[in-house]
This record gives C-alpha cells, sequence and structure tokens, in this order.
C-alpha cells in the first residue's frame, strides 16, 4: 500500500510539472508567433495592441517565462495538499494556488500597459522623448541593475528560493487560503523580478532573444544554489549595458536601423 501511494504520488508530480511545462512551451510558441507577425513595426511600447490582446500576451509571457521557476513551489503546494488528501483531510487543488500567483502578474501586467500607454502618449507629443529614447532606455537597464542590489531583491528572492520555508511560515487552509498563499508568493516573485521584466521594454517585449536571456536568468537565479552570485553579476552586466546605451544609444536592439 505504500509504494502505490508513493507511485500515485511521484506520477502526479510528473504529471503536474509535465503540464507546467506544457504551458511554457504553448507560451513560448505565442511569443515567438507574435514576435514574428510583428517584426519590423514600430508601434510603441504596447506594439499598437488593445489591452485585452496585450494582457493575453503577457499571461502568455508569463506563463513561458515564470512557470519553470515557480515549479519548485507549485510542486511543493502540490505535495503538501496531496499529503492532506491521504489523510482524509480537506485539500484544495493546485490550480487553486497558481491562480493567485498569476493574478498577481496579470495585474501588473494591467499597469504595465497603463504606464506604456502614458509613455506613449506623452513621446508622441514631446519630441526630445523620441529622440533620446535609447538614453532613457539605457536608465531603465541602470535602474534594474541597481535593484538587484537592494536589500527587498534580496529578501524577495530568498522566498522564491526557499519553497519549503514558505510552506511551512506561510500556510493557510482552504480555497481562499491557497488564493492568498498563490498571491502572497506572486507579490515576492513579482518583487524578485519586475525590474527584469521592465528591462524588455527598452529591450523590445517581442525579441525573442532577449525573453530567452531573461526567462533563463530568472530560472538560474531561483533555482540554482549559485542564485545570488548570479544575481549581483546581472547588477553588474545591467549598469554596465546601461551605461553603454546612454552614450551609445544604438546599442539597444530597439534602437537599431
Amino acid at each position: 500500500m505504500a509504494e502505490q501511494q508513493q507511485y500515485l504520488l511521484v506520477r502526479e508530480r510528473n504529471l503536474i510539472l509535465a503540464l507546467l511545462l506544457g504551458l511554457s512551451a504553448v507560451g513560448w510558441v505565442i511569443l515567438v508567433w507574435q514576435g514574428m507577425a510583428r517584426s519590423g513595426t514600430a508601434m510603441g511600447l504596447t506594439m499598437g495592441m488593445g489591452v485585452f490582446v496585450f494582457l493575453a500576451i503577457w499571461v502568455a509571457m508569463m506563463s513561458a517565462m515564470m512557470f519553470p521557476s515557480a515549479s519548485p513551489m507549485i510542486l511543493m503546494f502540490a505535495a503538501v495538499s496531496a499529503g492532506k488528501r491521504r489523510q482524509a483531510r480537506a485539500f484544495v487543488p493546485t490550480w487553486i494556488f497558481v491562480s493567485g500567483y498569476l493574478l498577481v502578474w496579470t495585474l501588473f501586467g494591467a499597469l504595465a500597459y497603463v504606464a506604456a500607454t502614458i509613455v506613449d502618449h506623452v513621446a508622441a507629443r514631446v519630441p526630445w522623448l523620441m529622440d533620446n529614447g535609447g538614453r532613457i532606455g539605457g536608465l531603465v537597464l541602470i535602474i534594474a541593475g541597481l535593484y538587484q542590489l537592494t536589500p527587498l531583491k534580496n529578501v524577495c528572492l530568498g522566498k522564491c528560493q526557499t519553497p519549503t520555508q514558505f510552506v511551512m511560515t506561510s500556510w493557510r487552509d482552504g480555497y481562499g487560503g491557497a488564493v492568498r498563499m498563490g498571491i502572497e508568493h506572486g507579490v515576492y516573485c513579482l518583487g524578485c523580478c519586475w525590474a527584469l521584466m521592465a528591462i524588455l521594454f527598452p529591450l523590445g517585449m517581442m525579441n525573442i532573444v532577449a525573453l530567452g536571456l531573461v526567462a533563463a536568468f530568472v530560472f538560474a537565479e531561483k533555482v540554482l544554489p549559485i542564485g545570488r552570485m548570479l544575481s549581483k553579476i546581472a547588477a553588474v552586466a545591467l549598469i554596465g549595458y546601461g551605461l553603454a546605451a546612454v552614450v551609445t544609444p544604438a546599442v539597444l536592439p530597439t534602437m537599431m536601423s
């Protein structure tokens, strides 16, 4: 009986992991498709999208980039819920937790769209902003690099790197509790990665190379034992790249002819 239960647990874990990676793969397909469809266009930070299309692509982007690095936390939640189910106790499906996590990133995407729309609107009326877009992008990179060195970044990264500790200190029962846990973990993930998402605006929201590099870094930073060291290395790289863009805006992909 014990061996059968263990087999079922492993199978359930593998199914959840396969689903997460499958959704991530679907997200990448959508991003590649959109990147090809919008290649060579220059339609501002919102890429000419309406809010609902932007958010749909944003959710696909978050699924593609974040699910692999969030999978340890999601699998930890699933394991605890499975343990409750085996003990005939009330449990919550894992997707409830994931929905809270995605809610945070969707709201951030809506905020990003509003900010991008405002910037596009102002830039269309202030030629200086258009003429110095590359240098402003360089400043965004510098800010992102500096954020990598802040205590807030360090705290949020620590929460993302320790799913067991998060579950032990933040567990809440019930559906509402699962949503709250998902939101809480999503907030820590947002605190860890918002600046890395912000650099996609100057690098190009549909720049697949930039998306892939950021996604790979987010995974390495959160999952590998050397994550904190990588965070510091990224800080130096972003600050250096940003300074180069301030001096020579053409080093940014979005500023190249």
